[in-house]
């Protein structure tokens, strides 16, 4: 142990400790704006510094370790002045029109602003501007970048794409798309993780809640909601309510109130997709085309951008089924307008995602008959979703269950953990099982694919599972920069396995990109346990059982990869983006 002074205070914490986490550890907080823990330590913005008794200069308190006898002032008057002066001059260089940002009142650089009591900016104020695709599903204000290097660090240590990097020199440093590359050169998988850990709104997704609102107020659409498993996680955080009060019932009972036709839960399409997914791998595996590379699940659009760009060979080793989004839309262009007795064209379906890359993957087409068109008209993140409850003026307290419009209303506990890392995989097993014994496992006989700690075992969770004579090896991976380690891994030979899910966002889609932000905190994990939470209380638990897809199948689809279900909710995967 370390004995050491803080603020007067007479404390002792483990050797290495920073000085920041020793100050926080005992009650004392000391502000930040580009420090993340093993991420980004390299004290850019100097907000954190303290006085060292004995020491001229002030030193920064987030890479510093604590050291026995020293003596820290975290708020001295000569750490005021400074973090004053250079949280003024981080703001001459910041479009400061908080009312019209995306993050007011949920920003870094606001809170520290405040809390230093800054009504004045002394300097001349230079704001950089550089073009940008405003269509472009993520988006950046050039004039709001503080330069803290966050996106750059958590791209490439965390998801190892490098899109982003500093350019040029002195006062004209900046952070801009790596290689001298637009958006749209650059590789991006749209996971949106650097949006989540930009401390102000620098970066963000584009906004597409002015489409729906134009669509409900359209007398001629039929605007049809479906909403993720993972959003129901996510979305009280932003409205002060507690995780068993945020139920998915009370966000549909939301869209309802703001003008939705019909509302559904995502959880029903899960379901349809372990039923294709599921087939597809026991097919693919029995016929042995899976002896030299496994299939890999194609749920994650992210993932999906990931492996088209940087392993193309790999595409094909993808299961064709739709992600459960886009069979979703199909489904809703299909088989529910044939019931509404309207054309495609009325239907006008919205997803709510915890997802950036969704709003890219609603780019693929549909055709069928003569519809031609997309799955899915617009998707809006979970932020988004919060943005349109408020812009309502529906008051969260009067929310009230309500469950999913017919036909598609049920859902099974597999088709609910579907967002988190592991889920898929697990559900798909379930059903597996089931169609190779025409019996059920228990339910909880593959928890071992379950990832405790997205960072545990180098973000992959291995296991193999017997069924009568028949072993199948499985791996699940979240995070692309473990998603690549894994691929080099098999690439050389060191590893084989069967059937691999990949997750693009660490822990899962419930720490998906279009989740809401708290900065310096990674909430998947928690998340996550509440999905698994709801499985395990959920009346039924495979997705085989769900009765409202059986439905479906029997009316519409015929069976899982028949040659109508091959039609509407599979696709062809091709490398590039």
């Amino acid at each position: 142990m370390v004995n050491l002074m803080i603020d007067g205070k007479q404390i002792s914490v483990k050797e290495n400790t920073t000085i920041m986490e020793a100050a926080a550890q005992n009650g004392i907080p000391i502000p930040k704006l580009c420090y993340l823990k093993g991420i980004n330590e390299i004290a850019a913005c100097r907000v954190c510094v303290v006085e060292l008794e004995g020491k001229e200069k002030l030193i920064t308190s987030c890479n510093n370790v604590a050291e026995e006898g020293m003596v820290i002032f975290t708020n001295s008057p000569k750490v005021r002045r400074h973090r004053r002066t250079n949280v003024e001059l981080i703001l001459s260089q910041h479009d400061c029109q908080c009312v019209s940002c995306a993050r007011s009142g949920n920003c870094s650089l606001q809170s520290v602003a405040n809390s230093l009591n800054i009504l004045d900016i002394p300097y001349r104020k230079v704001l950089e501007k550089q073009p940008w695709d405003q269509s472009f599903p993520l988006i950046r204000d050039s004039s709001k970048c503080i330069k803290c290097m966050r996106c750059v660090q958590v791209c490439e240590k965390i998801q190892g794409l490098g899109v982003w990097d500093v350019e040029g020199t002195g006062s004209r440093t900046t952070v801009n798309v790596s290689n001298h590359r637009s958006i749209h050169e650059a590789d991006c998988s749209l996971c949106g993780q650097c949006i989540t850990h930009c401390p102000v709104g620098a970066l963000r997704e584009r906004d597409d809640t002015e489409k729906v609102w134009n669509a409900i107020a359209d007398k001629n659409k039929t605007v049809v909601v479906q909403v993720a498993p993972a959003v129901r996680t996510a979305w009280g955080e932003e409205l002060g309510l507690e995780p068993e009060e945020a139920t998915v019932g009370k966000i549909l009972d939301a869209c309802k109130r703001m003008g939705a036709d019909y509302v559904f839960d995502t959880t029903f399409s899960a379901d349809l997709t372990i039923m294709e997914e599921g087939t597809e791998f026991l097919k693919r595996f029995t016929e042995g085309e899976l002896k030299e590379r496994p299939m890999f699940t194609s749920c994650c659009p992210g993932w999906i951008r990931f492996i088209k760009t940087q392993f193309p060979h790999l595409v094909r080793q993808l299961s064709t089924a739709k992600s459960p989004q886009q069979m979703f839309g199909a489904a809703m262009k299909t088989y529910f307008a044939d019931k509404l007795g309207v054309a495609p064209e009325q239907i006008y379906t919205v997803s709510v995602m915890p997802c950036v890359a969704k709003k890219g993957e609603r780019e693929m087409e549909l055709f069928h008959g003569e519809y031609a068109g997309h799955d899915i008209d617009a998707v809006i993140t979970t932020r988004e979703l919060v943005k349109m409850i408020r812009s309502a003026h529906i008051s969260p307290d009067t929310l009230e269950d309500r469950e999913s419009d017919r036909p598609m209303q049920q859902g099974s506990g597999a088709g609910v953990i579907f967002g988190v890392t592991g889920g898929v995989m697990e559900a798909a097993l379930r059903s597996a099982y089931y169609l190779l014994k025409k019996e059920n496992p228990p339910a909880d006989a593959f928890k071992a694919v379950r990832s405790p700690a997205f960072q545990a075992n180098d973000g992959v969770m291995e296991a193999e599972f017997a069924i009568d004579e028949v072993k199948v090896r499985t791996a699940v991976v979240s995070g692309l920069g473990n998603t690549r380690a894994l691929l080099d891994k098999l690439e050389r030979g060191e590893v084989h396995y069967d059937f691999v899910e990949v997750m693009a966002c660490p822990g899962g889609c419930v720490g998906g990109g279009g989740q809401p932000i708290h900065d310096g905190k990674e909430l998947a994990y928690d998340r996550g346990q509440s999905l698994y939470n709801l499985d395990d209380h959920a009346p039924i638990r495979f997705s085989h059982e769900n009765q409202d897809v059986l439905a479906m199948y029997e009316e519409y689809f015929e069976k899982p990869m028949s040659h109508k279900a091959h039609m509407l909710l599979h696709t062809e995967h091709e490398s590039g983006k």
